[in-house]
């Protein structure tokens, strides 16, 4: 006998805007409140937008993560990332590793004797290392970063927005694009409050949310199309309220499923990639909420045609409604 196995009813009937103003105050608050975080304390950015130097190291023996940082701790570095490489054209006694080193608060580069006081203390837990090649960033391409990544962002936003206008109607592409500023802003916020870390990898991280939330907004906007062409005179809310409920077992099994793998990359996955998994594990528990409680309040307020069966005589939204785009 298969087993299956379900986190919620197979069918419910709960009624998610009996506190609507409630889940939509707080979502606000939320929001403001990531603004002025911002504002306040500005996000802690790594190596990669801070600027910094990188030094490539190679050795005879195994490397230790752990001993490379306790013997680089009493020079007071402040932001400090070491990683291994790992490369299968490496020969069986080739050990590579990177040590990207930030430039210190009013210093626009790391000086060449840092970089000297780096090698000495790794040559003394490690006599084989070498230094292959040093590489520094400096605050002209950290900015230049800055600017690539918020591009890279409105990008994304801009072309899902587009997606759904094609999709659906313009104010299902308004609804997903609140839900998703809502769901980075958020995660922003919380980045800043607590000073995380924010690099490249924290970009990837957004990027990742934005497309894992739009997922699970389609998914419930998808059913609610196919409501509203099944019983059209229905009201719009209670139409809303059945198509969540309908999707909710697949949303809560999907997120579930992800966090049980992110929690575990948390916990155990070190350092290296803690904040990278911390952002996308925040991200789906905002994303997953705004889904259920953000998007369809937006398209709820600004109302949608109701029968997708007929081709709108006043030609409101856009000019691709009903086509089929999968």
């Amino acid at each position: 006998m298969a087993f299956r196995l379900r986190l919620v009813p197979a069918q419910t009937n709960i009624d998610f805007f009996r506190w609507q103003f409630l889940t939509f105050g707080f979502s606000t608050i939320l929001a403001v409140l990531s603004v002025v975080f911002l504002l306040i304390f500005g996000l802690n950015f790594g190596i990669d937008f801070r600027g910094g130097t990188t030094i490539r190291t190679e050795s005879t023996q195994a490397i230790d993560v752990g001993v490379y940082r306790e013997a680089l701790q009493p020079l007071g570095l402040g932001d400090v990332a070491i990683s291994e490489v790992f490369d299968p054209t490496f020969r069986d006694d080739q050990f590579v590793s990177q040590v990207r080193i930030s430039a210190q608060d009013g210093v626009e580069s790391v000086t060449p004797e840092t970089i000297s006081a780096v090698e000495a203390a790794l040559k003394a837990v490690d006599p084989a290392i070498t230094f292959p090649s040093v590489e520094s960033v400096g605050p002209k391409v950290s900015g230049e970063l800055i600017k690539t990544a918020i591009y890279a962002v409105l990008a994304s936003l801009v072309a899902i927005s587009f997606y759904i206008w094609v999709r659906f109607e313009w104010q299902f592409a308004i609804g997903a694009i609140v839900s998703l500023v809502h769901d980075v802003l958020i995660t922003m916020g919380i980045f800043s409050l607590f000073q995380i870390k924010f690099d490249l990898t924290t970009i990837a991280a957004l990027l990742t949310i934005v497309g894992y939330s739009i997922n699970d907004t389609v998914v419930v906007f998808d059913r609610l199309r196919e409501n509203l062409m099944k019983y059209k005179k229905r009201p719009l809310r209670d139409l809303m309220n059945l198509s969540v409920n309908e999707t909710l077992s697949r949303t809560l099994m999907t997120s579930g499923t992800t966090l049980v793998a992110l929690i575990a990359l948390l916990v155990l996955g070190g350092d290296v990639i803690r904040s990278f998994v911390f952002a996308i594990t925040f991200g789906i528990l905002i994303g997953t909420y705004s889904s259920v409680y953000v998007a369809k309040n937006v398209v709820l307020w600004l109302g949608v045609k109701r029968d997708w069966s007929k081709k709108d005589p006043k030609e409101v939204g856009s000019p691709f409604s009903g086509a089929e785009v999968d």
